[in-house]
């Protein structure tokens, strides 16, 4: 019996071996998806962190295992604040070098300087982003019957932290930082099921009923007071041009007070929903719909048949 051991074990070495050669062969063909420099590479659960953190600092007391009370509050903002400055100058540090078009011959001082100043503009946005945050919790609030209370909008509702993650990570965007906005909302879509590109705009008092399947292109533009339920989409009408499109309006424009119901989809950088519009569920636009306007599929016939007309066969035949 020991010697049958040894000689699998050899005969998996060899086959070992033969698997190594095959992935070495197919890492020199295919440079485009390995990295070597691995100190500069973001690190995801790093980046999970960051936003855990961001969300116990703007939803103060809320989250977190530490207690808040109003003698402590200076101490407990301080704290999260120098761990967020910290490890976020970091991760962006990381970030700009890992660029494609990052200047060659910027020294290691100027990437630090750089991410540094970047850290404290997106740190001097979190008062705002804590501002229009509040709009989304009343807008929730308001806007949804089955809410008790604004602590089980907070607590509970996914759309609450899509959005929250989604407002943070477009402050990133819009200070050119690469790829972290990105994982950001990223997180965001795999816990939630909603995804927002961090380059779309959102005015305040947004709210997503429940939720999943929301997705919001890169260049949408969505005004204030807007309601959208699951199954959205805010989408392009091609993306054949690939990288040539890259910097062209390709989503659509929704203006305030708008409400889409679930399953609809708008696609189209000119495609402008005006103010006050009702988006009807399942509906499919690709053109402007003009202010004050409501859009409804007309509803198909419907067949209400009792049990013994059920069971006919040419039921069954028209089912199938």
């Amino acid at each position: 019996m020991k010697g049958v051991g040894t000689a699998v074990t050899k005969n998996n070495d060899v086959d070992i071996r033969q698997l190594v050669n095959a992935l070495i062969d197919s890492y020199r063909e295919e440079e485009e998806i390995i990295k070597l420099k691995a100190e500069n590479k973001i690190n995801a659960k790093v980046i999970v962190d960051i936003i855990e953190n961001l969300r116990c600092l703007i939803f103060a007391g809320y989250f977190g295992s530490k207690r808040l009370k109003s003698d402590s509050m200076e101490y407990y903002a301080g704290e999260l604040l120098e761990y967020l400055s910290y490890n976020l100058q970091k991760q962006i540090a990381k970030a700009l070098r890992n660029q494609k078009d990052a200047v060659e011959d910027e020294d290691e001082t100027e990437v630090k300087n750089r991410a540094q100043g970047i850290t404290y503009a997106f740190l001097e946005r979190l008062p705002e982003v804590r501002r229009l945050l509040a709009a989304d919790v009343v807008a929730a609030f308001d806007g949804d019957p089955a809410a008790y209370s604004k602590d089980e909008i907070i607590l509970c509702y996914p759309s609450i932290f899509a959005i929250m993650v989604s407002r943070l990570a477009h402050e990133l965007y819009l200070l050119k930082v690469p790829l972290i906005p990105r994982m950001m909302t990223e997180h965001a879509h795999s816990v939630t099921g909603i995804d927002i590109h961090p380059g779309a705009t959102i005015g305040h008092h947004f709210f997503i009923d429940h939720g999943t399947g929301i997705v919001v292109g890169e260049t949408t533009i969505i005004g204030n007071h807007v309601k959208v339920y699951q199954g959205v989409t805010l989408g392009a009408l091609s993306t054949r041009g690939g990288q040539v499109l890259k910097g062209v309006k390709r989503h659509p424009t929704i203006e305030d007070h708008v409400t889409i119901y679930s399953g609809a989809s708008i696609f189209g950088g000119g495609t402008v929903i005006g103010e006050g519009v009702v988006i009807g569920s399942n509906a499919f636009i690709t053109k402007s719909v003009p202010g004050q306007t409501r859009v409804s599929i007309k509803n198909p016939e419907l067949q209400y048949l009792n049990d013994q007309e059920a069971n006919r066969e040419e039921f069954w035949d028209f089912m199938i």
